[in-house]
């Protein structure tokens, strides 16, 4: 069932990208695994699946051990809330932090990744619908946040990502997703040549709203319960 399912998320993907005139391979599927065991996980990357992200770093301690040495290559996402005091794990645990949100975390990021010779990725993820149960970084924080990452040497910011605010309403959700791929371009257009600041991903759409995000620029879904259900 999980093949069928992502083998449909990949084909509803390509119809939007052939209508919008993208090739598909410019969107990336980001399994969502947060209700799911490494054996669901294990059969999403033999189906194909080569991105996969947990929402909580201690569920990712519990289940990164269990996945199957399959030989085949997964890039591991933290997509959750990351405190402070957890940024030790998550830097030993995640090729990709998507959810930094402030100049605090970032600073710590930066330190535990010094102590482990690593240069850990990162999204920035910016608050764009302001709703108070979301986190994020708000955007009038955006520069501070930038010119204090110039002096990371142990970060590279690969993009942006944000949520989607809890409505019905497509116009909406269309807004706040053509909002982050505004300041996406912006920052990849002021910063282009940085080796801290390169701009790969815009992090927007889930399960039910995907398809919306495509056509606004996305470049990386997170896809939880369509594949996992």
């Amino acid at each position: 069932m999980i093949k069928e399912n992502l083998d449909s998320v990949l084909s509803r993907i390509q119809s939007i990208c052939n209508r919008m005139g993208r090739d598909p391979r410019s969107v990336t599927v980001v399994g969502v695994t947060k209700y799911s065991d490494a054996t669901a996980i294990d059969e999403a990357v033999a189906a194909g699946l080569v991105h996969i992200a947990e929402n909580r770093v201690q569920s990712a301690k519990e289940k990164f051990p269990l996945l199957a040495q399959s030989g085949r290559p997964v890039v591991k996402h933290l997509i959750g809330h990351l405190q402070t005091n957890k940024a030790k794990d998550a830097v030993e645990l995640f090729d990709l932090i998507q959810s930094v949100d402030s100049v605090k975390l970032a600073a710590e990021i930066d330190k535990r990744a010094a102590v482990m010779g690593k240069v850990q990725d990162i999204f920035l993820q910016l608050d764009i619908a302001r709703e108070e149960q979301k986190f994020g970084l708000p955007e009038e924080g955006l520069e501070e946040f930038l010119s204090h990452l110039k002096g990371c040497a142990h970060l590279r910011l690969k993009g942006l990502m944000t949520m989607a605010p809890l409505t019905t309403d497509q116009a909406v959700i269309r807004a706040v997703f053509r909002r982050l791929r505004a300041k996406f371009d912006d920052i990849k257009k002021e910063h282009v040549g940085s080796d801290r600041i390169i701009m790969e991903h815009v992090s927007m759409g889930m399960s039910g709203d995907y398809e919306i995000a495509i056509e606004e620029g996305a470049t990386m879904v997170r896809i939880g319960s369509a594949i996992f259900k």
